[in-house]
């Protein structure tokens, strides 16, 4: 038998490359099948439950690693540039995020402005009869307080758990006899990761350390000895993610109560959002990376398959980071840049949820017959792009920040409902779209500081670990199968 023969052919190399990818891309659509077939047999709630249980707990596994992942990733990746180098990454991809997130905001407004989705016919068959009591919630500008009082949080251990938030407390005094009712602002602590804050926190660890020097290096080779653990620990999780991702979207499917009717009421707000979404993730940033990089950003794209389709099931960007983190790393984008600007990316910038709130507030005040001047659109702008950049990474995390955004419009909050309907579908798409906008501003970042950036440190092991790697697999494909 010839030596050709028993060479491993070329598509099994690739099948066993890609064999993640392959598996997920197929937990999806049997998700969507089964969600659409046990819809038939009309399932009971307890049943939709234990059909989610596994999807629960991939979902769970994930939120665990996301709080030593940002803190290895953030640490190691800035202790190994000098405070000129990380300052450059810094400034280069605030820049970007910037311009990113104004582009898919006025993109937005445009959009829904000229398609004018929002039909007054359509909260009256969405909603049900009868006023509802409204919250009082806490003034725009109080969001842009606590924003900044979560980027600095007085105490760092209670960051990794809760964040702070202003809401407005009934007090209740007495004054001659009689019982007066005050609503007060108060500042309080609320169950949520303060992710803001621990990421600030980490990159002043991370540059300390690189200015400090040889003194801080087991420091530095700590967090990088952990790095290299998580991502260890995220390709072991990922291997089920094929029966939780097809979980999640089976059991979604089953929640919607009428799926076909939820989605026809309200088609013309979807075709508007997906339409921004469409041209940002395809046009907008592709041409952006092109201009700076000056190579085919639909390479780079196609590249982030994995990520892209474990957000969709997820619908979390944050959860998706970690397997983001390793097409990233396969595209050839420097680790030192993506370990900085991932982190920071997911939880700053999103395009998605950005353009979705403005989307979906402008598309409130049309079904409410309120005619919007310079200063409402504007007011929807500023707050939408603030509101976005305090979104929870979380699935459906841009649903609670678009009450803030339509509160500043005085419309009623309780319309937020009408969205909430067709927020599972819409969750996944700007989450995709969070995602390849955080994924691009690595890859643009790498793009332009490449050339400035020292060589990598000894201590840096994983660049040197993947080299050996590769170098190895391409001499076992060279060598005759005799397994």
């Amino acid at each position: 038998m010839s030596s050709k023969s028993l060479r491993r052919p070329k598509w099994f190399i690739k099948l066993k490359k890609h064999l993640l990818l392959y598996v997920t891309i197929i937990s999806v659509f049997t998700g969507i099948c089964l969600g659409l077939l046990l819809r038939l047999a009309d399932p009971s709630k307890d049943l939709i439950r234990y059909i989610g249980f596994p999807g629960e707990i991939f979902l769970n596994t994930l939120k665990c690693i996301i709080l030593p992942l940002i803190a290895a990733s953030l640490i190691s990746g800035i202790s190994q540039l000098d405070a000129k180098s990380s300052g450059k990454i810094g400034s280069r991809a605030f820049v970007y995020y910037g311009i990113s997130l104004s582009h898919a905001v006025i993109l937005g407004m445009i959009l829904v402005l000229v398609i004018h989705p929002g039909d007054p016919k359509v909260k009256e068959k969405t909603m049900k009869s009868g006023g509802e009591q409204v919250q009082k919630r806490a003034p725009a500008q109080e969001k842009v307080l606590d924003l900044l009082r979560n980027m600095f949080p007085d105490n760092i251990v209670q960051a990794t758990f809760q964040q702070k938030q202003t809401k407005y407390v009934t007090l209740t005094k007495i004054s001659n006899g009689t019982e007066i009712s005050e609503d007060v602002l108060k500042v309080q602590s609320v169950n949520g990761m303060n992710v803001l804050g621990v990421i600030l926190f980490c990159i002043c660890v991370g540059v300390c350390i690189s200015v400090v020097g040889p003194q801080a290096f087991p420091l530095r080779d700590l967090f990088i000895a952990i790095d290299l653990v998580i991502h260890k620990m995220v390709k072991l999780i990922m291997w089920f993610g094929p029966i939780g991702i097809s979980s999640i979207v089976c059991s979604k499917i089953l929640e919607v109560t009428d799926l076909v009717g939820t989605v026809r009421t309200l088609s013309f707000f979807i075709l508007t959002v997906v339409i921004g979404l469409l041209l940002q993730v395809l046009i907008t940033l592709p041409m952006i990376y092109y201009l700076v990089s000056r190579k085919n950003p639909y390479v780079f794209l196609r590249g982030l398959g994995q990520a892209l389709i474990t957000g969709i099931g997820t619908g979390s960007s944050a959860a998706t980071m970690p397997c983001t983190f390793g097409c990233l790393d396969r595209l050839g984008v420097d680790p030192r840049v993506s370990k900085f600007v991932l982190p920071v990316g997911t939880n700053v910038n999103m395009d998605g949820t950005a353009l979705y709130e403005a989307v979906a507030a402008v598309f409130i005040a049309q079904i409410n017959g309120v005619h919007m001047g310079i200063g409402e659109v504007a007011t929807v702008a500023i707050t939408a792009t603030l509101a976005s950049i305090g979104a929870a990474a979380v699935p459906s995390g841009g649903l609670v920040t678009l009450i803030l955004v339509v509160s500043s419009l005085g419309l009623p909050t309780s319309d937020v409902g009408l969205v909430m309907a067709v927020d599972w579908l819409m969750g996944r798409l700007r989450c995709t779209t969070n995602i390849i906008g955080d994924a691009f501003a690595c890859g643009v970042v790498d793009a332009l500081v490449k050339d400035s950036l020292p060589p990598q440190q000894s201590g840096s092991q994983e660049s040197e670990t993947k080299s050996e790697t590769n170098g190895s697999l391409k001499t076992k494909e060279q060598r005759i199968d005799v397994e």
